[in-house]
C-alpha cells in the first residue's frame, strides 16, 4: 500500500518507510515481531500522553482560578508554548527520540491548553467541558467512521485536506504578521455569519487531518515499523487533537459571544 500525504508536519509520507530504514539498516531486513509497531500500542501511547496533558491543564487551570488573573499563568503559557514547539520540532527531526520527547511535547502543550481553556471558560462559563466533549466526540465517530468503511483515504482526499490545511497555516502566518501593522481580518475573526462559517471550516479540516492520521498509523503497522513509532504515532495524533481542540473552542466561543 504506498504511503499518501498528509498535512499533519508530525506524520510525513515517508515517516514510516525512513524510520525502518534507519532502524532496521534496510527495507529487507527480517524484523522481530516484538520489535515492531502495533496497534494497541499506539492507542495506549495515546492514552498515555493525553493524560499527561490533562493533569499539566488541571495544573494552570487551578492556578488561573485561585486569581482570576491571567497573568498569573503567563509564565506557564510562554514556557508551554515555547517549550512544546521546541520539543514538536526535536520530535519531528529526531524520531527515535519520541519515547521522551513525546511525554514532555504533551506535558507543555497540557500547560498551554490549561491556560487558554480557564480564561476561555471564564468569559464564557462551561465552553471548556464543551470543547473537550465535542473534541473527543469527533475524535471517536471518525475513529468509528474510517474503521467501519464509511470514509475512505483515497489519494484525492488526502491531496485536498492537505491542500486545505496548507491554505488555513499560511492564512493564520499572514495574520499573526500583518497584525505587526495593525492589520486584521475583523470578519473572519468576529463572530458574523462569516467568522462562523470560516471557523466551521476549520474544525472540519482539523476533524479530517484525524483520519489522515489513523490511515498513516494503520499503514505504519502494516509496514512494520520500529516500536518507538507508536509513541512518535501518538505524538503525531496528539498535535491534530490540540489543533482541533483549539478551534473548537474558537468556535464555541464566537457562537457564545453571540448570545
Amino acid at each position: 500500500m504506498p504511503l499518501m500525504k498528509t498535512s499533519n508536519p508530525a506524520l510525513g509520507e515517508n515517516t514510516y518507510r525512513d524510520a525502518g530504514q534507519i532502524h532496521y539498516g534496510g527495507m529487507g531486513s527480517t524484523i522481530d515481531a516484538t520489535a515492531r509497531m502495533t496497534l494497541s500500542g499506539t492507542v495506549n501511547k495515546t492514552a498515555i500522553l493525553l493524560l499527561c496533558a490533562v493533569a499539566t491543564a488541571v495544573y494552570t487551570w487551578n492556578q488561573f482560578m485561585q486569581t482570576h488573573d491571567p497573568a498569573s499563568v503567563a509564565g506557564l503559557l510562554t514556557l508551554g508554548g515555547i517549550g512544546g514547539l521546541v520539543v514538536a520540532f526535536v520530535t519531528i527531526f529526531k524520531k527515535e527520540w519520541a519515547p521522551v520527547t513525546a511525554p514532555i511535547y504533551a506535558l507543555l502543550e497540557g500547560l498551554v491548553l490549561g491556560g487558554i481553556s480557564a480564561v476561555f471558560n471564564m468569559r464564557y462559563p462551561g465552553v471548556a467541558m464543551e470543547a473537550v466533549g465535542l473534541t473527543f466526540g469527533t475524535l471517536f465517530a471518525l475513529l468509528l467512521a474510517y474503521k467501519a468503511g464509511l470514509i475512505k483515504v483515497t489519494r484525492t482526499f488526502a491531496l485536498g485536506v492537505f491542500a486545505a490545511t496548507g491554505g488555513i497555516m499560511l492564512f493564520y502566518f499572514a495574520e499573526m504578521i500583518l497584525g505587526f501593522f495593525h492589520i486584521n481580518f475583523t470578519s473572519i475573526n468576529g463572530a458574523g455569519p462569516v467568522g462562523i462559517l470560516f471557523s466551521l471550516f476549520v474544525v472540519a479540516i482539523a476533524a479530517l487531518n484525524l483520519v489522515l492520521d489513523f490511515n498513516f498509523v494503520e499503514q505504519g503497522v502494516a509496514y512494520g515499523a520500529p516500536k518507538y513509532m507508536e509513541w512518535y504515532s501518538a505524538f503525531g495524533i496528539m498535535v491534530t487533537l490540540v489543533w482541533l481542540y483549539l478551534e473548537m473552542l474558537r468556535l464555541l466561543s464566537k457562537l457564545n459571544s453571540r448570545q
